[in-house]
């Protein structure tokens, strides 16, 4: 089941912050001064899981259709298949998957096996990524109804909601009882809690890390050399290292 950080440690971390923020402030009175409210706003967007902070609207398949035409499919493909310049968001899900809440295929090793929806937990992370972050050229330049109706078009290509669906903040609840992959978080892993306690000291790999090769991402032949080289655009360190696509 899906898990979030205590309460009383995000709380003290958020404290914490705003001491050390406050210290600086009276040190350099000269320097910065006090958001405004206006400001605030503009960047207090986010949407929780529990769907705080959604605004209030809607926007249908088909209107999700033009917007994605127009404003998205360059780079994910007409169907949200694309993985020429981003992975694919689509497929890989099975009616299954949505009565149980889990996506059996992320335990594939298939290529390009993991797409978006596979692994999304919370609509509400697809609706606000979508709002914040999307288009990639102009974020935030999505109208509420038009980021409704682009999370849905994307419902509708992954098979949750018929073609004449109206995505809304009243309906927006009942989508989350069906996504495919909703019981599919856990803290088991130690990232946020290690023997009951919230795990804030990082142990990080940084010399001869392994690398699971089961976490890539592995281009179809059909695409290769399209976006160039990979090879020739990684960073001069790290395990991790681009192939040659080059060749087709």
């Amino acid at each position: 089941m899906s898990r979030f950080p205590d309460r009383a440690v995000v709380l003290s971390i958020l404290l914490a912050m705003m001491v050390s923020v406050q210290a600086w402030a009276e040190a350099f009175p000269q320097i910065g001064r006090r958001a405004t409210v206006a400001e605030i706003a503009a960047w207090d967007i986010d949407v929780r899981p529990d769907f705080k902070g959604l605004p209030a609207g809607s926007g249908s398949v088909t209107q999700g259709l033009k917007v994605w035409e127009s404003k998205c499919a360059a780079c994910h493909g007409a169907f949200g298949e694309s993985p020429e310049v981003f992975p694919p968001l689509i497929g890989g899900t099975t009616a299954a998957d949505v009565e149980r809440g889990r996506v059996a295929g992320l335990n594939a090793a298939t290529e390009n096996a993991r797409t978006t929806i596979m692994k999304l937990a919370t609509v509400s992370t697809l609706w606000d990524f979508i709002r914040r972050a999307m288009p990639f050229d102009q974020p935030k330049s999505l109208s509420v109804e038009e980021v409704y109706a682009a999370t849905a078009y994307l419902l509708h290509l992954a098979d949750l909601v018929p073609a004449d669906f109206v995505l809304s903040d009243q309906n927006i609840v009942q989508i989350q009882k069906i996504m495919p992959n909703r019981d599919g978080m856990t803290t088991a892993h130690g990232l946020r809690d290690i023997k009951g306690k919230p795990d804030v000291i990082s142990e990080a790999c940084m010399k001869d890390c392994p690398l699971e090769a089961t976490s890539l991402m592995v281009l179809p032949a059909s695409v290769n050399g399209r976006n160039g080289n990979l090879a020739e655009q990684n960073r001069h360190y790290g395990s991790v290292r681009g192939i040659d696509t080059s060749r087709r």
